[in-house]
């Protein structure tokens, strides 16, 4: 059974930063894709940012420039970094990973950038 956990959601004023954290538990395999969604309230989820297996990586256009996603494969981990932070980042962020057998998702993090 896989698990994640993410961490790192806060309440931040607009220019700010945050890393969010994303854990894998519960077993060991190789994690061919790791990625990052977020989803306010009413809208569809979308992808921000991903990483693969060989390190290509993604990121909307929203968030390009501004964000930066990062793996540990180590700790089965996955992190985003988050900076010159907008009220439209604003969402509950999950983070997915997809393994040889499976995908999964996490529980989300709630990001709340207001002044």
């Amino acid at each position: 059974q896989v698990r994640l956990v993410e961490s790192g959601g806060s309440l931040v004023q607009p220019g700010g930063s945050l890393k969010l954290s994303c854990v894998s538990s519960g077993s060991n395999f190789r994690f061919f894709y790791m990625g990052w969604y977020r989803q306010a309230p009413g809208n569809q989820r979308e992808l921000i940012a991903s990483i693969t297996s060989t390190g290509t990586t993604y990121y909307a256009d929203s968030v390009k420039g501004r964000f930066t996603i990062s793996r540990d494969n180590a700790k089965n981990s996955v992190y985003l970094q988050m900076n010159s932070l907008k009220p439209e980042d604003t969402a509950v962020y999950l983070c997915k990973v997809i393994t040889p057998s499976n995908g999964y998702w996490g529980q989300g993090t709630q990001v709340t950038v207001s002044s």
